[in-house]
């Protein structure tokens, strides 16, 4: 029987919950159905075993449940640090740790799975799966030197609460009303031999790839104006796509070095 209130709980919380989606949703359920894209045979059955449905259904549990008790330590882990050369560098600050620490966390617990339970595994699989596209999102990269801008911010006449929250919903505003397996497949046009090369090295590398090609995003928009470039969506296509693509990438080779 559908159980229509916890439907309605759930649509309340993505209302509630929407301005701190990192790439929104719909940037996230991208990145996962490029990553299915890639995935082995042993990998999808494998993972079905302890998620039987659509991956892209768990796409920002994170988000939603960044606040509940039992994981609370975790709401600071959707965003990474970066020096003046786009290296790595943990906010000494943030003592629960980045985005790295719960790619770290979940990539360690998934290599030795044997002793986890399996709703162990689901949970840090729900991790992988949402804080790989989370360090891919331009705007989840920050500067130690020049922060993310954290002032409200104007948009075609509408005011956002800073320029991180245009960012994400960038993904959604490109494709709008589009499925995420369509756009998967649209964007999904590297060669086997890219993608090799795109998901070789470790997180830390990712990292700085995303500082590296997310600068440009404020040439476009420099730290301090008050208002988007209105251009911004057209100019950032390409960038979105590219991100959510190698997240997809990188996704789908961890998943089948975990399930081989």
């Amino acid at each position: 029987m559908f159980d229509y209130k916890r439907f309605f709980l759930f649509a309340c919380l993505l209302a509630v919950c929407s301005d701190v989606f990192a790439w929104s949703q719909f940037g996230h359920e991208v990145t996962i159905k490029v990553a299915e894209r890639h995935l082995t045979k042993k990998a999808k059955a494998m993972i079905s075993k302890y998620m039987p449905y659509d991956l892209a259904t768990d796409a920002v549990w994170m988000d939603i449940h960044r606040n509940d008790k039992p994981i609370k330590y975790t709401t600071k882990w959707h965003a990474f640090y970066v020096d003046s050369q786009n290296v790595y560098t943990p906010n000494p600050m943030l003592k629960s740790g980045d985005v790295l620490t719960a790619i770290r966390v979940a990539d360690w617990n998934l290599r030795h799975r044997e002793s986890l339970t399996d709703s162990a595994i689901v949970m840090n699989l729900r991790m992988i799966l949402h804080f790989v596209g989370d360090l891919h999102c331009p705007t989840h990269v920050q500067h130690l030197a020049h922060l993310t801008k954290k002032y409200p911010i104007m948009w075609n006449g509408k005011k956002y609460k800073h320029f991180h929250t245009v960012y994400d919903k960038l993904p959604h505003l490109i494709y709008v009303k589009r499925p995420a397996s369509e756009i998967a497949a649209l964007i999904d046009t590297d060669s086997k031999s890219a993608i090799k090369k795109i998901s070789s090295g470790e997180p830390t590398d990712w990292a700085a790839q995303t500082a590296r090609d997310s600068e440009i995003i404020y040439e476009w928009n420099p730290v301090g104006v008050l208002e988007v470039n209105p251009n911004t969506l057209e100019l950032s296509r390409e960038l979105v796509n590219q991100q959510m693509r190698y997240g997809g990438y990188r996704l789908a080779r961890l998943l089948n070095e975990y399930f081989k």
